[in-house]
């Protein structure tokens, strides 16, 4: 029997659909735990017997994934926490999957921080790599840091925190209807709720650097510099899958599938996605010499990418693609990144502009969704002047101009008429 350990903190679906599964499936691991505060998640998975389900949407069916013998323990519970903190001594690999790199730190002995640095303090394994899954290029750095602060001392020899680029796209389902309707596989008997993923399974992680240390899950493609990936997903998935979202929202879609069929708006995300994004990322990345970053490579990745966003089997819904508006119009986030990224290197962004005017328009209608200003609920995009737009760029990004802000807000004003005018087709 193998020696490896596993410990994932949060059990969404990419926790489930992805670490867990995979390492189940390797049939390298002795042990594989599971943290989630969420009782009748945790409750429905043990009455199972440690037995969960994944749906996995592939290009023409959905196939269930059974996984078993999984320990789910609830870390705001003492003698629960008591065990998982043991877990974690053993552990070889670890994975936080939780909604953002927030949560890594809090005052509570019950944090992913505190727990992580505890059970690296009594650590009876010989090496234990933990992979950062947030959506954050700093991932790995930022856990890091929180873990030492709670040691109070130098990371322990023979440990490495691992950024990763996952482009697996999931969601959970949890509509009774269409949970039916889809014949959907809940996650447990005693709870309707499910997990989908998708079988895009290329997934990217830093190049583990322990000697002699091979990791239990072993399907996972090292990278010595994962920055320039972790941008690729960025400034291209994330930015295109937000701006489907923004202008699909615009424009009545339900579900991102619908999209397929809109000539004019998938024309308007791969010239974004093609000429924008991947022109700016080649020209910044090119000598890297890896085959992503050629007019190749990046093409191919963009055409498989905006097949798997539309598949009907996974059925992305247009409301997910375009929540969290404003933090996905964030200065350094997907859309205004990719237009600072593309206008450094000399591309005018129309497209993703296109994208950041809808984003706008999605603020300006849900005023209290974003909690925006008073002195600026009265704003409309399709009003909107140079002075205006600035005033709320300046709230969104509290009031930290990038460099480049006058050509964001040209460029971003120039897009409205364009627009207006995909929304009508």
């Amino acid at each position: 029997m193998s020696e490896h350990v596993f410990v994932g903190f949060g059990f969404g679906p990419i926790q489930a659909g992805l670490f867990a599964k995979e390492a189940f499936q390797s049939g390298n691991f002795r042990r594989i735990v599971v943290a989630e505060i969420d009782q009748r998640l945790v409750d429905a998975v043990r009455s199972n017997h440690g037995t969960y389900y994944v749906n996995v949407a592939t290009r023409d069916r959905i196939e269930t994934v059974r996984i078993d013998n999984i320990e789910l323990l609830n870390p705001t519970l003492p003698q629960e926490a008591s065990t998982l903190r043991k877990a974690l001594a053993q552990a070889t690999e670890i994975t936080t999957c939780l909604p953002s790199v927030s949560f890594y730190d809090s005052d509570a002995a019950a944090g992913v921080a505190a727990l992580l640095a505890d059970g690296l303090r009594r650590r009876s394994a010989n090496a234990t790599i933990v992979y950062a899954a947030e959506n954050n290029n700093h991932a790995a750095e930022i856990l890091q840091e929180a873990v030492v602060r709670r040691l109070n001392a130098p990371l322990p020899p023979r440990v490495q925190f691992l950024n990763t680029v996952i482009g697996k796209m999931s969601q959970v389902v949890a509509d009774p209807r269409e949970i039916a309707e889809r014949g959907l596989a809940p996650i447990a008997p005693a709870i309707e709720r499910v997990f989908l993923v998708e079988e895009f399974n290329r997934i990217l992680v830093t190049k583990t650097t322990i000697e002699d240390f091979a990791p239990g899950i072993e399907v996972f493609l090292e990278k010595e510099d994962l920055l320039p990936f972790e941008e690729a997903k960025l400034y291209g998935h994330n930015a295109i899958h937000a701006l489907l979202g923004f202008i699909g929202t615009l424009k009545g879609y339900v579900k991102v599938t619908e999209l397929k069929n809109d000539e004019s708006l998938m024309h308007v995300a791969r010239e974004a996605f093609l000429k924008e994004s991947g022109g700016a990322l080649i020209r910044k990345y090119a000598s890297l010499g890896d085959e992503l970053f050629t007019e190749a490579g990046y093409r191919r990745y963009a055409e498989d990418l905006l097949e798997r966003m539309t598949n009907p089997y996974l059925a992305d819904t247009v409301a997910r693609a375009s929540r969290d508006v404003v933090r996905k119009l964030g200065i350094h986030d997907r859309i205004f990144g990719t237009m600072s990224l593309a206008l450094e290197h000399g591309i005018e962004p129309r497209n993703m502009a296109m994208g950041a005017m809808a984003g706008i328009a999605l603020v300006l209608a849900n005023t209290g969704e974003g909690r925006l200003p008073e002195e600026l609920q009265s704003l409309h995009w399709q009003s909107l002047d140079a002075q205006s737009l600035a005033r709320l760029l300046s709230w969104l990004w509290q009031n930290q101009p990038p460099p480049l802000l006058q050509r964001i807000i040209n460029c971003t004003c120039r897009a409205r008429e364009n627009l207006v005018d995909l929304l009508t087709r």
